[in-house]
């Protein structure tokens, strides 16, 4: 194990490492490469290889650069996530309306295809009433206009028979009178007869 992996931080910003109560208290509230780079020791009597602890804090700025590099780019796609996040919120928001507005529009219209199959039907009733009446006020008018011709053929049938009657009665009794009046006057020509022989 390396011995640089034993220097372990205590608490927090401003502390100092364990091994070194000496130290310059260091913050690390924000630490940037730069300030693990510039960050000099001092030295002590049986102290760390200097060129070790070099070659370490190089490779801890490395890292520690990759990881800040890292660090920015995942904000950036959290920020990028984040963004399509909020327009895919205001599409789910602007889809939810819509569909509202066409469950409306559709109740709307369901509705209005419901009243005026309503009024269409009462409509629809209201025709074959009249035209029920009308065509019973038709089959009556025209059951009485036959009633009526039928009373007057029986009429003019009664006056005609009653017309023909009197007629006869007339024509036999004037036939009946020039009979008589034939026979008069063939018995008054038969009493003569004799006289003249």
């Amino acid at each position: 194990m390396n011995p640089v992996s034993t220097r372990v931080l205590e608490g927090g910003p401003g502390m100092a490492f364990a091994d070194d109560p000496d130290a310059a208290p260091v913050n690390f509230h924000r630490l940037t490469p730069l300030d693990v780079h510039n960050r000099e020791f001092r030295k002590s009597f049986r102290g760390y290889n200097e060129d070790e602890v070099d070659e370490f804090l190089d490779l801890v700025v490395a890292e520690f650069e990759r990881l800040i590099r890292t660090t920015e780019e995942l904000q950036s796609e959290i920020s990028g996530l984040e963004s399509r996040v909020e327009h895919y919120k205001g599409l789910e928001e602007t889809l939810k309306n819509a569909i509202l507005l066409a469950q409306k529009t559709s109740d709307e219209i369901k509705e209005a295809a419901v009243r005026e199959a309503d009024v269409i039907k009462r409509q629809a009733l209201a025709d074959a009433d009249r035209i029920r009446d009308e065509s019973n006020d038709l089959m009556r008018k025209s059951y009485e206009e036959i009633e009526a011709q039928r009373n007057r053929l029986m009429r003019f049938k009664v006056e005609l028979k009653a017309f023909l009657q009197s007629n006869l009665e007339l024509l036999e009794a004037g036939s009946e009178g020039i009979l008589r009046r034939l026979d008069e006057a063939a018995e008054r020509d038969k009493d003569k007869a004799p006289e003249e022989s």
